[in-house]
């Protein structure tokens, strides 16, 4: 399909990166520039985002990473996603008088599994050294990057924070005593300075590639990383978004010996391409859902910024979205195999009408009653109140504090491709740990504090979360690698672009900037939780007759501006071809191809 977009279609041989800001996927086509593969370049470009991004991710947050070499059939999941500390239970929320988990602060920290994800992608997967992958971070902590507007905004909301509160944070993101300007020079000199440690560290334990990353790998999971966060967290009293302050129960010994686990991607078929996801501990097997559902439509004879498209989609989602809010979480006794069989879409699928539903409906997959979480935050559609710095950092309007996660897509002259959803540890979710430069992450409050559900906190237990990268195979190999920030909205608008891209013909930039939509009808993965039912956003760049009617439905909708949903980025690659695109949404996100 020709159509307008607002940049080029990118497209070349050598290969192509696409991210959510423009120094990262420069940074990885740097790398690929120098020979090395695509999971070289998201290593070094996932490092980078960490230092020009860091309201979106940082060091001590996750990363679930979808990795594929060229010759294979399917992708490997290298989970990213660290588990609770020992000393996370139930009853220890209990005794605090808490029922949900805060989302700012010292009781949200999981194990941090960023660092340890993008090194085991770095060892196993690529082929440059443990510098060569780092030193653009630590060029430009030390160096400074021209900060952008939406992490100097980001900054300002929680600025009265930094000041009464979080004074280490206030140290490093108030130079001067005030938040830095959009677009001069910004620093992080310690935290640069901890990965040249670790890089020096490395290189004075062995001269080998693969040990100097087992060495960086130990310097952080058993050695002065682990022993500073453990007497940070242990020491210091920290606020948090309950308006109390708190001591942490994340220890040195919750990170001893932890290390990312690799895992096969779940999957189904849909218009001739495999879609790959993550385990049942993300939410990636709700996109696999929907598809199984809309295998059963016409979706290509729907105008795909038409009332029909959008109401299904819609409504699909609001029934996969209740059996996340159901069955998922990190339980081998999640009941995958019912949720993703035919007769189980084919089931949900006879529920949808020409009516917007205001039910919370989770399916009962092989007969077993569903257990939703309580809705201690639930609404009428107005939406609630949100502090600084709770939840995700922002939301899919972007006419609020901007962004709340990052992604990478990377593929390679020879066909190798990645995806990738790093996310935690920003700048509003802790106060920085002044000797390292980075503040902890806060996935724990992804938990329910009730007991007799998938996503029950356990300690040791991954937390349910919403990062979920994409990838599709076509023929047998490696064909898209795609993915989006946005907390509870990310399947939502990774669907819209592969059903665009695959059903409607269009290239990946057209289906990138092409109105988008998502529903709140859910329970909302983050603090304070909420449920808004029948709530509809919509861009305003839909047709009106298109907005007229969906109301007529009953939809509850919300209008936003005109590039106000998502941030996708994605790249492919086909018959020698890579193709390469990002989301000009933010101002923030870039492709580059050649």
């Amino acid at each position: 399909m020709t159509a307008f977009t607002t940049r080029p279609e990118l497209a070349g041989t050598f290969g192509a990166v696409a991210s959510t800001h423009w120094i990262a996927s420069s940074v990885g086509m740097r790398l690929l520039e120098a020979g090395g593969n695509a999971f070289d370049a998201a290593t070094a470009a996932g490092f980078t985002m960490q230092v020009v991004e860091p309201h979106l991710s940082g060091p001590a947050g996750d990363v679930p990473i979808l990795a594929a070499r060229h010759d294979e059939t399917e992708p490997t999941v290298i989970c990213g996603q660290g588990g609770a500390p020992a000393l996370a239970s139930l009853e220890r929320f209990a005794s605090l008088g808490l029922d949900l988990i805060p989302g700012t602060g010292s009781l949200a920290p999981c194990v941090p599994g960023a660092f340890g994800a993008w090194l085991t992608l770095l060892r196993d997967w690529g082929t440059v050294s443990l510098r060569a992958a780092l030193e653009p971070a630590i060029g430009y902590a030390v160096g400074g990057h021209p900060i952008h507007f939406n992490t100097v905004e980001t900054i300002r909301s929680v600025e009265a924070q930094f000041r009464k509160e979080w004074r280490t944070s206030a140290d490093v993101f108030l130079p001067g005593g005030q938040p830095p300007a959009p677009g001069v020079l910004f620093r992080n000199p310690v935290l640069g300075e901890l990965y040249g440690d670790i890089v020096r560290h490395a290189e004075s334990a062995t001269g080998d590639r693969r040990g100097q990353i087992e060495a960086a790998l130990n310097y952080w999971y058993e050695g002065p990383v682990a022993r500073e966060i453990g007497r940070f967290v242990r020491e210091t009293d920290v606020h948090d978004v309950s308006g109390r302050r708190h001591r942490g129960l994340l220890t040195a010994d919750d990170m001893d010996g932890w290390r990312p686990g690799a895992e096969r991607a779940l999957s189904t078929e849909y218009g001739g391409y495999t879609v790959f996801k993550c385990g049942v501990w993300s939410q990636g097997p709700a996109l696999l859902q929907a598809l199984n559902i809309l295998r059963a439509y016409d979706v290509a004879g729907l105008e795909d910024a038409g009332p029909d498209f959008t109401h299904l989609v819609t409504e699909v989602l609001k029934l996969v979205l209740a059996d996340r809010d159901a069955w998922y979480g990190d339980d081998p006794g999640a009941p995958l195999e019912s949720l993703l069989s035919d007769d189980y879409a084919r089931a949900r699928g006879e529920l949808i009408t020409d009516s917007a539903s205001l039910e919370l409906r989770p399916g009962s997959p092989g007969g077993r009653r569903p257990v939703l979480p309580t809705l201690l935050g639930a609404s009428d559609g107005g939406g609630s109140e949100v502090s600084p710095g709770g939840g995700e950092p922002t939301f899919a309007d972007l006419s609020g504090v901007r962004g709340d996660t990052c992604h990478v897509d990377v593929v390679d002259r020879w066909g190798n491709m990645v995806s990738a959803t790093p996310s935690g540890g920003w700048l509003q979710s802790n106060p920085i740990i002044p000797r390292l430069g980075f503040a902890l992450g806060t996935r724990l409050q992804m938990f329910l504090l009730q007991p007799g559900h998938p996503n029950s906190l356990a300690p040791g237990k991954r937390p349910r979360t919403t990062l979920t990268p994409s990838m599709a195979f076509h023929e047998g190999r490696p064909y898209l690698a795609f993915g989006t920030p946005g907390g509870d909205q990310q399947d939502q608008w990774s669907l819209q672009l592969l059903l665009r891209h695959i059903d409607h013909g269009r290239a990946l930039q057209s289906a990138i900037d092409a109105p988008a939509f998502h529903t709140d009808h859910l329970i909302s993965s983050f603090w304070p939780r909420s449920f808004q039912p029948g709530v509809l956003a919509l861009e305003d760049r839909f047709p009106a007759a298109t907005t007229a009617e969906l109301a007529r439905r009953g939809h509850v909708l919300k209008i936003g501006g005109p590039w106000s949903e998502g941030r996708l980025s994605a790249c492919s690659r086909r018959a020698g071809v890579v193709h390469a695109a990002a989301n000009p949404r933010g101002m923030q996100g870039y492709a580059v191809a050649r």
